[in-house]
């Protein structure tokens, strides 16, 4: 009897994030341009002293991807449908929070965009130094081309291929991340120094700590997830399976986001250089590791945008027929419209030239103010006895979901302080 051939290695990290299910989508969500724009300027700013803020956002992350998750698992229901039809004042919850999560994603998704097509036109001039500095119809010509490119394989139109191209992301940027942290790997020390809680008093600081909730502790993280679970074909068989997948979402987060900050530390922050355009990002690794480390960071910032494109174009549509009757319906006309009027307003700061780095940062700023809402709905559902019988949230995921709310209630006032030092 023959033996069946050992896996390779790149076969087994496949599986091993196909193995992740709906929370590949979360960490889309969470991880894009948005959070590498916002570790990388940290990193280089104020090296790991905001770490105790992702370790913090990296754990309410958890504790409000299970509580969604086990909600979703146990009574079938959806987030905004459920707001609307099971709280009292739902109806009015579930329009704040649903326009909330869409305003907010759609302004990150011309960010991203920016952000993208600059990126990418700075790896074409590293390699071919001929091509224009700074070129407008350059970047907003690939910024076209990449939404175009996106929008066509949404129309593919299926859950288990949308989980897929999400894979091939993710994993590109986790590993490109990764690597380039430990080709300049900061002094542990300084690592450690930053689990001490302490806002930079500097400009920008209070910017900094409300963009690293608002991209790691992304409300539509938490509100898409219960039709994500539909999509996959989970019910009250995989509790497990639920629990599982909302913790190695979270590790991964974590883990990705610190070896973007850590990369950001060891290549700028010692030097006293400081991220304030895209070339900047471009240019982390070069003095230290050449043009492989800048292409190979790159791969990972464009891996991330990419991966976050993908599900910020289905988030209002998803919301939407979730308001309507808690269905995923990723085939239908509505869907495919909404999806397209998304990709155009996606083009905004690419057609205005506007700086994607500021852009960004203060969208990701902006996602922070519907985060109480989202965490107090659950909050009533999750520990309504009659809906979850013996599953109903315990000490521990109610004692998580309370110091959740309050921190982002603490946020969202940071934030509105923050916003209203920058456009002062």
């Amino acid at each position: 009897m023959m033996n069946s051939p050992r896996t390779s290695f790149p076969r087994r990290i496949w599986l091993a994030m196909l193995s992740i299910g709906p929370g590949i989508f979360c960490i889309g969500y969470t991880i894009g341009t948005g959070s590498v724009t916002s570790m990388v300027k940290s990193g280089s700013q104020f090296g790991m002293q905001l770490l105790w803020v992702l370790l913090l956002s990296c754990l309410y992350a958890w504790v409000l991807m299970e509580a969604y998750g086990r909600y979703a698992i146990i009574t079938g229901g959806t987030s905004i449908h459920s707001f609307k039809t099971r709280l009292k004042g739902g109806k009015i919850l579930a329009i704040l929070v649903m326009v909330g999560i869409i305003v907010a994603q759609w302004n990150a998704l011309t960010g991203i965009l920016g952000l993208s097509s600059h990126g990418i036109y700075e790896v074409l001039r590293l390699f071919l130094p001929t091509l224009p500095e700074n070129s407008y119809w350059g970047v907003l010509g690939l910024a076209i081309v990449l939404i175009i490119i996106m929008y066509g394989l949404l129309l593919v139109g299926k859950y288990s291929f949308f989980e897929k191209v999400l894979v091939v992301f993710v994993t590109l940027m986790g590993l490109s991340f990764i690597v380039s942290m430990f080709i300049v790997l900061p002094d542990p020390g300084s690592i450690a120094r930053g689990l001490i809680p302490s806002i930079p008093k500097m400009p920008g600081g209070k910017l900094m700590v409300a963009a690293f909730v608002g991209t790691t502790m992304a409300a539509p993280t938490f509100v898409v997830r219960p039709l994500l679970l539909k999509g996959k074909g989970w019910n009250a068989d995989n509790v497990k399976d639920q629990s599982r997948d909302a913790l190695i979402s979270a590790i991964l987060m974590l883990v990705i986001n610190l070896a973007i900050m850590a990369a950001a530390m060891g290549a700028l922050f010692y030097q006293g250089k400081t991220v304030e355009k895209v070339l900047d990002m471009v240019y982390t690794l070069e003095p230290v590791a050449g043009k492989f480390a800048v292409a190979l960071f790159m791969v990972g910032t464009l891996s991330a945008g990419l991966s976050s494109i993908f599900p910020i174009l289905m988030v209002a549509p998803l919301l939407i027929a979730d308001y309507k009757s808690g269905d995923l319906d990723i085939n239908s006309k509505m869907f495919k419209v909404i999806t397209a009027i998304a990709c155009v307003f996606g083009l905004t700061v690419p057609i205005m030239g506007a700086n994607p780095i500021i852009a960004q940062i203060a969208t990701q700023v902006a996602s922070v103010f519907v985060l109480p809402l989202v965490i107090g709905g659950i909050f009533f559902l999750v520990n309504n006895k009659k809906l979850m019988g013996k599953h109903k949230a315990g000490l521990l995921l109610n004692a998580g979901m309370i110091t959740a709310f309050i921190f982002a209630c603490i946020i969202s006032y940071t934030g509105a302080l923050a916003l209203n030092e920058l456009f002062k």
